[in-house]
């Protein structure tokens, strides 16, 4: 009978420490709202030679959705607090690796972003760069079957960096 009020204990304590937890959410935000409480964001029109249509809404949709999850900004159509402009310059493929049979084995795929970022709070932190993203795919697979999947990888890595930019300071 011991034992079954220990094990009945154990698994009490077991549901009791698997139902409680500790959440903790860091996006590395630093902004005075007390200063900015506005930003505008401005389409991202694509001005490279090579287009894949899609790109351009998920790119635009990502930067978005990053401000308005991890801030407490107000997206305004114009005369932000901090303004975001820019395009993207350059997708493009090419041969990465090139496997024993004289073959390319891996294609690279880039994205780069130019961005201008304008703190009307603060001018000292104004600038223009440009953010890129790559990745590789088996050349056995053709790139419309990866391409969805890749560039949507690329423009979350390239809107983490200009969210790191921008507001998180880093």
């Amino acid at each position: 009978m011991a034992w079954i009020k220990k094990l009945s204990f154990v698994l009490c304590a077991c549901v009791v420490l698997a139902a409680c937890s500790i959440s903790y959410k860091f996006n590395g935000a630093s902004i005075d709202y007390t200063k900015t409480k506005t930003i505008t964001i401005e389409n991202f029109p694509i001005r490279s030679s090579y287009v894949w249509g899609p790109m351009q809404a998920m790119f635009n949709n990502e930067l978005t959705d990053i401000f308005a999850k991890s801030t407490r900004l107000q997206q305004v159509k114009r005369n932000g607090d901090l303004v975001l402009t820019g395009e993207i310059t350059d997708y493009s493929q090419m041969n990465q690796a090139v496997g024993a049979d004289g073959y390319s084995a891996q294609i690279q795929l880039k994205m780069v972003v130019n961005v201008r970022f304008t703190n009307n709070a603060n001018h000292d932190e104004d600038f223009e760069q440009q953010f890129s993203a790559t990745t590789q795919f088996d050349s056995k697979q053709q790139l419309s079957a990866v391409q969805e999947e890749l560039v949507g990888q690329m423009c979350k890595d390239i809107v983490d960096q200009i969210f790191n930019a921008t507001v998180a300071n880093w």
